[in-house]
């Protein structure tokens, strides 16, 4: 599911999530770019929905990193708070990208040079009024 949609309200980005889920298979990895507050955890809450995770998806800002279990195991990252990829490093992020689970991570673009070299990228931009969102779904290969 590749394109450029239309959100008005987050209910529509957690279920535009949730039909995207049904577009990854395990080794995927999803980067998700948009400003504070976007939606990018709400799209995350929606792709879980659709793997049948069981546990409530919250944003690992701090922690780094989240594991979900459902039809698959997913690794949810935010890196807004990424100080340097010598943090990257140290948690091991390549066994997690190229691993066989599905990796979602928040902030993407402030770690851009170590994504692998195919990857799903989900853009979030605010529209019009509060609730709107832009979302533009693609596949990067570098």
């Amino acid at each position: 599911m590749l394109g450029k949609f239309h959100s008005n309200h987050e209910t529509e980005t957690f279920d535009l999530g949730k039909d995207f889920s049904k577009s990854l298979q395990g080794g995927n990895v999803v980067a998700l770019i948009g400003e504070l507050g976007s939606g990018k955890t709400i799209f995350v809450k929606g792709i879980c929905s659709g793997f049948s995770v069981t546990e409530i998806p919250l944003s690992p800002t701090f922690s780094l990193i989240n594991e979900y279990h459902g039809k698959l195991i997913l690794y949810h990252f935010d890196f807004y708070r990424i100080k340097s990829l010598q943090e990257l490093y140290d948690i091991g992020y390549e066994d997690y990208f190229y691993g066989n689970d599905i990796c979602l991570i928040e902030w993407a673009n402030l770690v851009e040079e170590v994504l692998p070299k195919k990857y799903f990228e989900i853009k979030i931009d605010n529209a019009d009024t509060e609730n709107e969102r832009d979302i533009t779904i693609r596949m990067v290969e570098k």
